[in-house]
């Protein structure tokens, strides 16, 4: 199995060396192998954990959420509650979807009333 350093994976998943061992410190990292000098050497399955980390910060998931997904993730027996806490996330991503139609609605009426107003750009 290939092996990454921590700027290769910070490279590869868009996370800072802080958020990675920050990720570390909390839990959300756990069995990360370190060289005989200490430095973290990370593998692919440490890559596809820490885009799954990444899916879950970029839509919202709370650390706290985050930590608890880890921990059940440790357990071959959580899967109904793995699933369940994704389901409730994925429910809170659907409002919050909704939410951004809408305002985003609103935002572009305001654009077309703008346009009706009949200002070349350039000169408001």
């Amino acid at each position: 199995m290939a092996t990454y350093t921590p700027g290769e994976i910070a490279e590869r998943t868009g996370f800072s060396l802080d958020t990675l061992r920050y990720y570390e410190r909390i839990g959300l990292l756990a069995g990360i192998a370190r060289t005989a000098g200490g430095q973290r050497v990370f593998n692919d399955d440490d890559i596809a954990w820490l885009m799954i980390l990444r899916c879950l910060r970029d839509t919202g998931m709370p650390i706290a959420q985050m930590r608890r997904y880890a921990d059940l993730s440790r357990d071959a027996s959580t899967v109904a509650e793995r699933r369940e806490l994704l389901e409730e996330h994925d429910a809170g991503i659907g409002r919050r979807i909704d939410e951004l139609v809408l305002q985003r609605a609103h935002i572009r009426e305001k654009i077309r009333y703008y346009r009706s107003l009949g200002v070349p750009v350039g000169e408001e």
